[in-house]
């Protein structure tokens, strides 16, 4: 099968000549590796179509700013198969990115949640998305539609698709619960893999074990090898050092910075012969919550991860093939960490104008709480839909009284229907709610 191969282009000139004249005119290169850093750190496919510095080729431009790169890097614990540190750049945004996630997260989700049942409505919710979106990178099938019912239903998932999602918000819920107040082991690394990985692969043996020699692990990308993973020789000794990177905080790094390198760590050394990047996600997530970026549970980023796949493929790439610099992922992440808030405070605003939708259609009809009102708008979204007291007890993470008042409130006022499945009743919009909501 072919690899996947970045291609660098033909050196113009050997690194030393390349070095001194940087050093004798570092006035004239700069504006170029500013150009080529940020807003978007630039691979060599892209930094080809900037404008070399003035008497420099194409090439020697690009080449002297991987050194200059190299050289201006930070060292991490991560290291190749060869024995080489893994580096990163601090590019000039990731302060101001950092300082404004530092803000969301800690700030603004402290005054715009303070109920604590909104607080558990949108932690249900955060945990939900990340666990179909996670899945669903891994080649889960089932639509995000379906596996929300599964969930919300608690139905004993039936295939394979079903059972990663399903075991992927059993295990992030566990991160929220009990994994972030422990410290990372191996013991806690195949206990997270056993909970993701149950009624999922070829070989049960292979659940909750580290890869053993002869398990050959490739990463296969529309068609082609992105990534061999280490032998499990390598993998055993620096499984040691990635456990005690993760729990020694002596030396401070950001912490969204850190859990990124904890994230591509565990994907590059893939120790597990499938549900490798699941399980590098959970680590995200564990290693953030555990020190209390508590508004990540909050967060699905894998749903933004899932809308450009390739771009979460290559970050991985990059950083593994042009000069082992970590930037290209750290980067990455960061930026999709911001994205996820974003996403959620545009979410947090279309449940409001949402509320004020139907508050307005039923005014002096009956009074709803805004747990009824977020079931009456998505009843009416498509006629299909419905809801049962178990399924709106999970969605909104509250007890079973609560939720069976909630709709019994509705019922009671005529704006649901009733329809018994087996043992289940099941809740739909009814033609008086549809009445009242479009007239």
């Amino acid at each position: 099968m072919d690899r996947i191969i970045i291609k660098q282009p033909r050196r113009d000139s050997p690194d030393e000549e390349l070095i001194k004249r940087y050093f004798s005119e570092a006035s004239n290169f700069r504006p170029y590796y500013s150009s080529i850093n940020a807003p978007k750190y630039l691979f060599w496919k892209r930094a080809m179509h900037r404008e070399a510095p003035k008497g420099y080729t194409k090439s020697d431009a690009w080449m002297t700013a991987r050194i200059v790169r190299k050289i201006s890097s930070i060292e991490t614990p991560v290291k190749s198969v060869n024995g080489d540190p893994f580096t990163y750049v601090r590019l000039p945004d990731f302060d101001r990115i950092l300082h404004s996630i530092d803000l969301q997260i800690g700030g603004k989700f402290l005054v715009t949640k303070t109920n604590a049942e909104e607080r558990q409505k949108f932690l249900s919710r955060g945990i939900l998305e990340e666990a179909i979106a996670s899945s669903q990178l891994e080649g889960a099938s089932t639509t995000r539609k379906h596996a929300k019912k599964m969930i919300a239903e608690q139905r004993k998932p039936k295939n394979t698709s079903e059972w990663m999602i399903f075991n992927n918000y059993r295990t992030l819920s566990m991160i929220e619960d009990d994994y972030k107040s422990r410290e990372l082991s191996r013991e806690v690394l195949l206990e997270m893999h056993g909970n993701l990985t149950r009624n999922t692969m070829e070989d049960e043996d292979d659940v909750g074990r580290f890869r053993i020699p002869g398990d050959d692990v490739h990463v296969i990308f529309n068609g082609k090898i992105a990534h061999t993973a280490p032998g499990s020789e390598f993998v055993t000794k620096e499984l040691d050092r990635f456990i005690e990177y993760a729990n020694n905080d002596e030396e401070f790094i950001h912490p969204i910075v850190k859990a990124s390198i904890l994230h591509f760590w565990m994907g590059y050394l893939h120790p597990f012969s499938d549900g490798n990047g699941r399980i590098a996600r959970s680590i995200f997530y564990w290693y953030l919550l555990k020190h209390d970026y508590w508004g990540m549970a909050y967060i699905p980023v894998s749903l933004i991860i899932k809308r450009a796949k390739k771009q979460y493929t290559y970050a991985y790439i990059h950083s593994e093939q042009d000069n082992l610099d970590l930037t290209y992922f750290i980067d990455y992440s960061v930026r999709r960490v911001r994205t996820a808030i974003g996403e959620f405070d545009d979410y947090v605003a279309s449940l409001e104008d949402e509320n004020k939708h139907i508050e307005k259609k039923l005014k002096g009809v009956v009074h709803l709480n805004d747990r009824q009102k977020q079931l009456v708008y998505y009843l009416l979204s498509e006629d299909t839909n419905y809801s049962t007291e178990k399924s709106h007890k999970t969605m909104n993470g509250i007890a079973r009284n609560t939720a069976r008042n909630d709709i019994f409130g509705l019922f009671d006022a005529g704006l649901l229907e009733r329809h018994k499945d087996g043992r289940t009743h099941r809740y739909y919009a009814s033609k008086k709610l549809n009445t009242l909501a479009y007239k």
